[in-house]
């Protein structure tokens, strides 16, 4: 048996002598370098003591170092688990305890405050790697003799784990196969005509599905290269338009750059794609990059659990505000949300997915798996409206999510620390729209008879209790909050009041 992600990638490589990566340091790697780095990190896990179907869990800064380990922890058979930065140890607590690692790799900086509890969850090895892509995890690869043999893996057997909201507030692991990553960065590929020729901007962080899954595993298969970021920074990158074909970024990144003095069309000339996804575009945002620049954004519609679903075409009109059709391979329908009868082109209902991209489950969640899939069909929670023509719109969402600079925040989560706090009797969090960031956490608190609460103080308790990206931008105070005749807070109302909060 082959190991079937990475015998992918190994195909795209025609020339190992082509560049694969450079960084903002200028250092350059190839395609060969990718194949021998990946191997001595495969290598090292085996080392470890990492076994065919063990969890390898990275809390790091990027660097390109942490790309090799995600292809080592592929190469050794292991399923890789990235981890939001953000994280607070707490939260990292919880990761551990559910998805029991066998390497917990983290910041040099955080070890003092994580290995502690790497230690009561049984992790049996906590290694480091930092933002230069140095620390004990790279010293163990550079020691490591390069893993001759890929562990074989076949199609289903689990690649990664990524975790993502629960409609409870609980996180929970979405399970991706090898062909649930492989399939989808082919029709990627493909989609979006991928060559060995495209240098693709990557400014993304990668313990993320844009970052990671797309845009890595679609330059991988591909056989192209990128310029390599640490972070999102609107001059570097309009700086290497020029030596660039791609980018890839989510809707913060495009209402930046727009910002950003000398973006223009001569400056986006040698450009040939920019993709926009995480979150949901404003058709605004569109219009102006395509007056700025010439180009009209492509958005596309993808989740933690089926990796990319729908694209806007790379040929044809890219109509704003929507996410284009099904990619090939990928079945969608739209669903009464009561009794998953399908609907008629036009009407909104429930987005209902199938294909090759689809998640195997939630980690140890048999029932919550089974309650997400409908005759085979997952259900997205997302709510939307197909055409006649196939090309899908989302018009909101069944299940109560923010999507925040194309990060998921889970409100009950949020809400919970903010009822706890003193003189808060409720509170409500809700995304309303934002131009930088396509929904800004909202809270809305109702507060104690007689209580003081100020927005300063609220945030100020808040901070090192939750990862930055689920802090609330705004704090509001109302006397009580909407409800329906069964008690149920009307968010949509929320939404409704306060819906021009950040309008510039």
């Amino acid at each position: 048996m082959a190991n079937h992600l990475f015998d992918r990638i190994r195909a795209g490589i025609a020339d190992p002598a082509r560049p694969f990566a450079e960084t903002a340091d200028g250092a350059r790697h190839s395609q060969a370098d990718l194949l021998e780095r990946s191997a001595r990190y495969a290598g090292a896990f085996a080392a470890l003591g990492v076994k065919p179907g063990d969890r390898v869990a990275l809390q790091v800064e990027k660097s390109l170092e942490a790309v090799f380990a995600y292809l080592g922890a592929v190469r050794a058979g292991a399923v890789f688990l990235p981890l939001n930065t953000a994280y607070t140890p707490a939260e990292i607590d919880y990761f551990l305890g559910d998805a029991e690692p066998a390497v917990f790799v983290c910041d040099p900086a955080h070890r003092a405050a994580l290995e502690p509890v790497a230690a009561a969850r049984g992790v049996g090895r906590v290694l480091t790697l930092d933002a230069a892509g140095r620390g004990t995890l790279a010293q163990a690869a550079d020691a490591a003799s390069p893993h001759g043999v890929d562990v074989p893996r076949g199609p289903d057997d689990l690649a990664a784990l990524l975790y993502t909201s629960g409609t409870t507030g609980r996180s929970k692991g979405a399970m991706l196969s090898h062909d649930n990553l492989a399939s989808n960065a082919q029709a990627l590929v493909e989609e979006w005509r991928f060559t060995p020729d495209d240098v693709l901007i990557h400014a993304l962080p990668i313990f993320h599905t844009h970052g990671l899954f797309v845009a890595i595993n679609v330059t991988l298969l591909a056989g192209a290269s990128m310029l390599f970021l640490p972070r999102f920074d609107p001059a570097a990158i309009l700086a290497l338009m020029g030596r660039a074909s791609v980018l890839m970024g989510v809707p913060t990144f495009y209402t930046r750059l727009l910002k950003q003095p000398g973006l223009t069309a001569t400056a986006c000339a040698g450009m040939r794609l920019f993709v926009s996804g995480s979150a949901p575009l404003l058709a605004e945002t569109h219009r102006q990059w395509t007056a700025a620049t010439g180009h009209a954004i492509l958005e596309r519609y993808g989740m933690t659990e089926t990796n990319m679903i729908t694209s806007n075409p790379y040929e044809g009109e890219r109509v704003p505000g929507t996410v284009g059709f099904p990619l090939p391979g990928v079945s969608v329908r739209v669903t009464d949300p009561d009794t998953g009868r399908e609907l008629i082109a036009g009407a909104v209902g429930m987005i209902e997915v199938k294909g090759p991209n689809v998640f195997k489950g939630y980690w140890r969640m048999p029932e919550k798996t089974a309650a997400e899939f409908r005759d085979g069909w997952f259900v997205t929670g997302d709510l939307g409206v197909m055409d006649l023509a196939g090309r899908v719109q989302i018009v909101g969402r069944g299940k109560d999510l923010v999507i925040t600079g194309g990060f998921n925040v889970y409100p009950k989560e949020v809400e919970t620390e903010l009822d706890a706090l003193p003189g808060v009797v409720e509170s409500a969090v809700i995304g309303l729209p934002h131009a930088d960031f396509g929904e800004g956490v909202t809270a809305v608190i109702v507060p104690a008879e007689g209580a003081r609460l100020e927005e300063a103080a609220v945030l100020a308790a808040l901070e090192g209790r939750l990862a930055k990206f689920k802090l609330p931008k705004r704090v509001l105070f109302v006397n009580e909050l909407p409800r329906n005749a069964m008690g149920k807070v009307q968010k949509n109302l929320l939404r409704d009041s306060f819906a021009g909060l950040y309008r510039a």
